[in-house]
């Protein structure tokens, strides 16, 4: 059923209670290893109100914050349904219209903010 499926771009930032304190800009997880939840939290709040505000572009800072390889692509996660990423995360999706984007929501992965795109 194609209303099953969705569309989002996301912003993620780890943190060192993340499953894995590494990533693509932080290959060695030195930075993230010193990011509390809260500093995390803290960042993404800013970034979100930066896009809502307008003085940015999500993709823009997602290619530039994001800790999640789909950072090259502007954040985008392609097309997904249910089962297919982390339960907070499907449910925050899912529960957005398209256009608009998220509180934090919290993973294993970190934190992040998420687009929903159709």
């Amino acid at each position: 059923m194609s209303s099953e499926n969705v569309r989002a771009s996301h912003i993620l930032i780890k943190h060192q209670g993340s499953r894995r304190p590494a990533s693509w800009k932080d290959p060695d997880g030195s930075v993230i290893k010193n990011t509390t939840r809260d500093e995390a939290v803290a960042q993404l709040k800013a970034l979100r109100e930066d896009i809502v505000s307008g003085k940015a572009k999500f993709g823009e800072l997602a290619t530039r914050h994001s800790d999640c390889t789909s950072a090259k692509r502007s954040g985008d996660l392609g097309s997904f349904g249910r089962g297919q990423m982390q339960k907070p995360f499907e449910e925050a999706v899912f529960l957005l219209k398209v256009g608009e984007i998220s509180d934090i929501v919290d993973t294993d992965s970190g934190v992040h903010i998420i687009l929903r795109t159709s």
